[in-house]
């Protein structure tokens, strides 16, 4: 047998290559791969060149980027965090997984992976198995929800409208805040509202700044999160902030931030900005001892598998594994109607 993986041999120069099958060892199960969504924030820096990693060293003790001092290790192997496969094989001591069942996890765009069991999840009875790509993505939303601190009542930006930022959308409306969606494509707005956003922005056309404190007499808003990972966005989040008020930065920013005036609003109105990111310890201050990474992720299936969010609308494009360097350049070029496009293997 051969397995296939997904390869980035240098920048915009990503394959589909054959390599070896994994061996099973103890406690593991052997998963095929359904689907695999592309993420179109870190997936896409890798491919364009633009990540931090490919230039620096990342220092785990001293928590910092530091001066890389060796080559980046192209080809980058089998990256991807949004996968839902089939159990094929268990090992002997293994008894709540079994072959057939339907798994979502991380495991990157292969069409194979060995796993440890307790790394995959069991998709829930009766969900289409494609809703399952969308429990990273969801729980990169719900982080950037949690760091909000929303509550009843409030009023919500919500800066970009791709896919991360349309199920934040519908998470803070589900967390009871009044939601104001941005972005500069009228479709995704359109998503928006059926998401339950009270009102949009057209980014290309107005102040989402002056339209949020045309909806709180004045005030601005409560909350606002950024998830275009633009920093114009982000500024105008700030602008869009009320007086002491917090704006959540999940977006993964690159190169520096030209567009960023912190000495304006950020400065007079004392904006709290916190930044979300969903791979720490605990998804945001104060939470510690209680949410999780995992908990965050299973949270977010378990709203989709009530009903309370529906992701599938979100795909926009599901092209065969062979077409992997098609799927990438179609999300880098950023049309408006790309939304989660999803390999099937």
């Amino acid at each position: 047998m051969v397995n296939w993986v997904v390869s980035l041999a240098g920048p915009r120069r990503i394959s589909l290559e054959p390599c070896p099958p994994d061996p099973l060892g103890p406690g593991q199960v052997r998963v095929r791969t359904c689907y695999s969504g592309i993420s179109a924030g870190t997936e896409l820096t890798l491919y364009r060149g633009s990540n931090p990693r490919l230039s620096k060293d990342w220092d785990d003790a001293a928590r910092m980027f530091v001066p890389r001092q060796t080559p980046v290790p192209y080809p980058l192997i089998g990256f991807g965090y949004e996968e839902v496969g089939e159990i094929v094989e268990v090992a002997p001591e293994v008894t709540d997984r079994h072959p057939g069942q339907l798994v979502w996890g991380i495991w990157g765009h292969r069409a194979e992976a060995v796993l440890a069991a307790e790394a995959v999840r069991p998709l829930p009875a009766g969900l289409d198995p494609l809703a399952a790509v969308f429990a990273r993505p969801g729980a990169i939303a719900l982080t950037a929800v949690l760091a909000g601190d929303l509550h009843l009542g409030d009023w919500v930006g919500v800066f970009g409208q791709g896919v991360i930022g349309l199920l934040a959308t519908r998470l803070a409306v589900l967390s009871g805040a009044r939601v104001v969606a941005v972005d500069p494509v009228p479709a995704r707005l359109d998503h928006a509202v059926r998401y339950g956003a009270a009102s949009t922005v057209d980014a290309r056309a107005d102040s989402a700044a002056a339209a949020l404190r045309r909806a709180t007499d004045g005030r601005g808003a409560d909350v606002c999160l950024e998830l275009s990972g633009a920093y114009p966005a982000l500024h105008e989040a700030i602008r869009s902030t009320a007086h002491a008020g917090r704006v959540v930065a999940a977006g993964f920013y690159q190169g520096q931030a030209d567009a960023l005036g912190l000495g304006e609003e950020f400065h007079h109105n004392r904006i709290q900005l916190v930044a979300a990111q969903v791979s720490g310890p605990t998804p945001a201050p104060g939470m510690a001892g209680r949410w999780t990474g995992d908990r965050v992720a299973q949270t977010f299936m378990d709203l989709v598998a009530d009903r309370s969010v529906d992701p599938l609308p979100l795909v926009s494009h599901i092209v065969d594994a062979s077409a992997v360097a098609d799927a990438l350049a179609l999300l880098d070029r950023g049309a408006g109607d790309v939304l989660q496009v999803v390999l099937r293997f």
